[in-house]
């Protein structure tokens, strides 16, 4: 029997059925704001702006602004967040759909979009490289927890301000009111930051406002929560940090955003946090480099707090033992003001400081005082404290023997595979190299031939071993960035640490050796005097007063204008010294500062590029470029602060013409980088 075909026709219109038959007919557009202004994640300066996109009827109520999505933008599905929703654009052109809702949580509120705007100027980034350090990544299942609306009520506030008595109440009573004060908090010595931390933050939050405290680091983290935990009480704050990990991170995050507690504590990842109604922002110690963001665009966590105090219109809070340099041109600028106890009330708290070889009496006694490691007098002061607590004894370097010279001529030891320096890890075994870690068992001076080798820097731990020699008998213990000691009681021993590990002493410590004052002064680094300041204040903010026999011993030389602003104490003359020498020589914070890092035919390119954008009033100067290794070089550009804001946007332009002409080389740029030499 013969096969008989369709006729064509007829095939044709089966193919037409099955074919719209397995096609879904998109949505039609919402009638109500259709448009939505999308923030698209592309990292490119010249494309730094929001991008118009329709949004389908069945991602209507989902879409809100904060939300994030799925865009299709340069033939990719890119994610974004949703600023806003219009009834119409401006756009002339078509305008393509919102893909998808990647979750309807509104995790990028209208006040953190506004601040990420203003750090990417601020800094001549781009807003998506922003929002990355605002928002951390989504956790669906997170997402889908409920929330813990069960949870007692925190217990009433505490209205106590005992830790703010030896200072005038206008700050914190302005607070109460929920005004807008700014002020740079010089602390008493030996002051329990936490405690006053945790008070003006319950102060804030019984007026009905949040607030948002920031720490340097996980330890002094954990030492606020403790102190949070008092006040505030268990459900009463929220603790967001990088250290958390990024599921827990998320949840805090969602916990800060859904207003489970008004106060959100943190390291630099917290400053973006998206507290509720804020109405104070707080840091401790704001010259520490943990404040500074390794990532694009570079941004420093006290300028982010600043932004938000102008921005959301709330108080601003700049604590420390010592002051920055850049917390002294705010009280300057009159954006803030001193917050500052009664001289008579600090030379009370503070504890007696001298310097080695100060007093003619004492180098006849001990002709080498000036130039010993350990002088005589710091064992006697070291001896005497031993007698009634703890003595605290600072340390500028880790490890053992971190760096070795010649014991002839003095030349430094570099290892022949990688010339790094080389070290010594304990008392036994050969020298090793600091970077590639091999072994120098057979090392000779190039210079002399001499295979012996001497310390040029005496690290913590050979100091431990040495000062367990001098003290038998005595506990010494150590802490540093391998093992980091938060308190100790307040029995006799010796405590050796490394600068910023130094632990609490219960009652303080009854005397403290800050030694090698020479090293933390050669750092190559403009910034090494105030580093060093910094440093020595805090350390000696934790020793017991004068009147109860708290003694501070500095090792250097006593000419030195730092040390001498560490037995004065006083913090703030030496800030507002250090700001009128970088007037002079036109470095920050007053003047306005671009490093520019890359290969050298990009930073001379963009340095071409730049010129002609700023006008001759606003002073432009170059400096270098210098090299960096084979591939990279470096170069400043500078001008006077109040051409800052115009060489910012500047340096945007110039990277957007660059990248919109897609020059070959990429150029980092870092405005007013935290360290510089």
């Amino acid at each position: 029997m013969p096969v008989t075909s369709e006729p064509p026709e007829q095939l044709t219109l089966l193919r037409d059925t099955v074919r719209k038959s397995r096609t879904k007919e998109p949505a039609g557009i919402t009638s109500s704001l259709p448009v939505a202004r999308v923030a698209v994640d592309v990292s490119l300066p010249h494309l730094d702006r929001p991008f118009d996109y329709l949004v389908p009827d069945d991602l209507a109520e989902a879409a809100q602004p904060g939300a994030r999505v799925k865009v299709r933008f340069a033939g990719k599905d890119l994610d974004g967040f949703v600023l806003e929703r219009l009834a119409e654009s401006d756009h002339d052109g078509k305008l393509s759909r919102i893909r998808k809702v990647v979750s309807p949580e509104q995790v990028l509120t209208p006040e953190i979009a506004e601040l990420c705007r203003a750090v990417a100027d601020r800094y001549a980034g781009v807003f998506p490289d922003v929002t990355r350090l605002a928002v951390p990544p989504r956790h669906a299942k997170v997402e889908g927890e409920p929330l813990r609306c069960d949870q007692p009520p925190p217990p009433p506030l505490s209205t106590s301000r005992s830790a703010w008595s030896p200072y005038p109440s206008g700050f914190l009573d302005a607070v109460e009111r929920s005004e807008s004060p700014r002020a740079i908090w010089t602390a008493v010595p030996g002051a329990d930051w936490t405690l006053a931390f945790a008070q003006a933050a319950a102060v804030c939050a019984a007026a009905g406002r949040g607030a948002l405290l920031l720490a340097p680091d996980a330890r002094d983290l954990k030492l606020l929560g403790d102190a949070c935990t008092a006040v505030l009480g268990d459900g009463g704050f929220v603790t967001l940090s990088a250290d958390l990990g990024p599921t827990a991170r998320y949840r805090a995050f969602l916990a800060a955003l859904r207003g489970n507690a008004r106060v959100v504590i943190g390291t630099r990842a917290a400053a973006f946090a998206p507290v509720a109604n804020l109405g104070l922002v707080a840091m401790w110690d704001d010259g520490d480099d943990s404040y500074a963001e390794a990532r694009a665009p570079y941004p420093h966590a006290r300028e982010v707090l600043l932004l938000r105090a102008f921005k959301q219109n709330c108080a601003a809070l700049l604590g420390g033992f010592a002051r920055s340099a850049e917390a002294a041109a705010v009280i300057e600028s009159g954006f803030a003001g001193e917050l500052i106890a009664d001289r008579r009330v600090i030379r009370a708290a503070a504890p007696e400081v001298h310097i080695t070889g100060e007093s003619d009496r004492e180098l006849a006694r001990d002709p080498a005082a000036r130039a010993a490691r350990l002088p005589h007098r710091a064992f006697e002061i070291a001896r005497e404290g031993l007698l009634s607590g703890p003595v605290l004894v600072q340390n500028p370097r880790a490890g053992y023997l971190p760096s070795l010279v010649c014991q002839t001529c003095r030349a430094p030891s570099r290892c022949a595979t990688c010339a790094g320096t080389l070290r010594l890890m304990g008392r036994t075994g050969p020298a090793s190299c600091s970077i590639c870690g091999r072994p120098a068992a057979d090392h000779r001076c190039p210079e002399c031939g001499d295979p012996r080798m001497r310390a040029a820097v005496v690290g913590a731990r050979r100091t431990a071993e040495e000062l367990g020699r001098a003290f038998p008998g005595i506990v010494v213990r150590t802490s540093g960035s391998e093992h980091m000691l938060d308190r100790v009681s307040d029995k006799p021993a010796l405590i050796v640490a490394t600068p910023g590990s130094e632990p609490v002493a219960d009652g303080g410590y009854t005397a403290a050796l800050l030694l090698d004052g020479w090293l933390m002064l050669a750092r190559p680094d403009l910034r090494a005097p105030e580093e060093a300041v910094r440093r020595w204040l805090n350390a000696a903010a934790l020793v017991r007063p004068a009147p109860a026999g708290g003694t501070v011993i500095l090792v250097g030389d006593p000419s030195a204008l730092p040390l001498q602003a560490i037995v004065r104490w006083s913090p703030e003359g030496w800030a507002t010294r250090e700001v009128e020498e970088r007037r002079t020589a036109r470095l920050a914070p007053a003047a306005k500062l671009a490093e520019l890092t890359g290969p050298s035919a990009a930073v001379t390119d963009l340095i071409e590029r730049l010129r002609p954008l700023l006008q001759p009033e606003a002073g432009l100067e170059v400096l270098g470029p210098v090299d960096i290794d084979d591939e990279t070089v470096r170069a400043v550009v500078r001008t006077p602060r109040a051409a800052g804001t115009q060489l910012v946007r500047a340096l945007k332009e110039a990277q957007a013409a660059r990248t919109t002409k897609k020059n070959p080389g990429s150029v980092r740029i870092q405005v007013d980088p935290p360290s510089f030499g």
